[in-house]
């Protein structure tokens, strides 16, 4: 996260989620958001964070990332993450088997953090043609998610 102008934060995602920050007092930020960093509260802290900074209201925009209909998950690692965020997360697959409902589990966690989602490009990396998932297809290419403050 930054308070300074002319700065850019950047971010490299295949399948978990990129989330870029921004707020009114000019504090923007950047997350990369998988399971692993959902459970260490990766939203909550980047907030937190920017807070820190100086930022007010803070607003969020989620990325293209992998959807449950494309994310087959344990059922272990699925009932901490319900425990931690709420059962909105838990889904299923096209197969009817236990999926993480990633969107679903940043929206808990910025809910968590009082911030505002404000976009969604409600696009799955693992269904799109135009984005790499590494659970897929194993492509080892990621998108970029930047975020600047002139």
């Amino acid at each position: 996260m930054s308070a300074a102008s002319g700065v850019a934060l950047a971010i490299l995602v295949a399948d978990c989620a990129p989330v870029a920050f921004a707020s009114r007092d000019g504090v923007i930020g950047v997350a990369h958001a998988g399971w692993r960093g959902l459970r260490a509260g990766v939203i909550e802290e980047t907030v937190a964070a920017m807070r820190g900074l100086g930022a007010d209201r803070v607003v969020a925009a989620l990325g293209p990332c992998i959807h449950p209909e494309c994310y087959q998950f344990g059922e272990a690692e699925l009932d901490v993450l319900v425990t931690r965020l709420g059962p909105q997360v838990r889904g299923t697959d096209r197969n009817g088997a236990a999926a993480l409902d990633l969107p679903a589990a940043v929206r808990a966690a910025l809910a968590r953090a009082d911030t505002e989602l404000v976009w969604d490009s409600r696009i799955c990396t693992a269904c799109s043609d135009d984005h790499w998932s590494w659970r897929a297809r194993r492509e080892q290419q990621r998108q970029a998610v930047v975020i600047w403050r002139p």
